[in-house]
């Protein structure tokens, strides 16, 4: 969904409540881990602390969704739930419009318990401008106890509009990778995991 102008609260949760029972726009699930055809495929893998007091602050800042805190993108509802099936809405702000974008988890990356790994996968629904799957998951390098980041995509324009703007949409998916890396090292920084 396409917008002139930033959306009211109340439009976005009428968007998440039609988004409940859309389909996924794409299938089947788990394409981030294959290099699907017909789909553009991006990863980046960084850094993001030491260790695993790192780590938990890693896991924390996913499970508030700080991957999203950066400027021009924002997640609603604000702290959604990462359990498979939860739906959120994805809000961009772009070249002078917005778009509204839905999405569902669709798998978890490790346990709940797990000491050196945690995730997530979202994919797109119908009423997402992109059609796809996007994986972030930390884990620890158990050669270098080094906390890594990564995000893995694999996507294609859905929408028309982000079918006419490729070139747009693929600098503004590089962007937000590299905000988003900025992101969770800043949240693996000051998080504080003791509450």
């Amino acid at each position: 969904m396409f917008l002139a102008r930033r959306p009211t609260l109340h439009v976005i949760d009428r968007f998440l409540r039609e988004s409940q029972d859309l389909p996924l726009s794409y299938g089947p699930i788990g394409i981030v881990r294959t290099r699907p055809e017909g789909f553009d495929v991006d990863e980046v893998t960084v850094a993001i602390g030491q260790g695993q007091a790192d780590f938990e602050r890693a896991r924390a800042a996913f499970l508030a969704w700080k991957q999203f805190d950066i400027e021009w993108v924002e997640t609603f509802p604000r702290q959604a739930s990462i359990e498979v099936g939860s739906v959120v809405a994805v809000l961009i702000r772009h070249l002078g419009f917005w778009s509204l974008n839905g999405c569902r988890v669709v798998y978890n990356v490790g346990s709940p318990g797990d000491v050196d790994r945690f995730g997530f996968a979202y994919g797109t629904l119908t009423n997402h401008g992109e059609s796809g799957e996007e994986l972030f998951e930390v884990f620890i390098d158990p050669t270098t106890d080094a906390v890594m980041y990564r995000i893995r995509a694999a996507s294609r324009p859905q929408a028309p509009l982000a079918q006419l703007g490729k070139p747009i949409v693929r600098a503004l998916q590089e962007r937000f990778r590299n905000h988003s890396v900025a992101a969770m090292k800043l949240a693996t920084r000051t998080i504080d995991v003791r509450a």
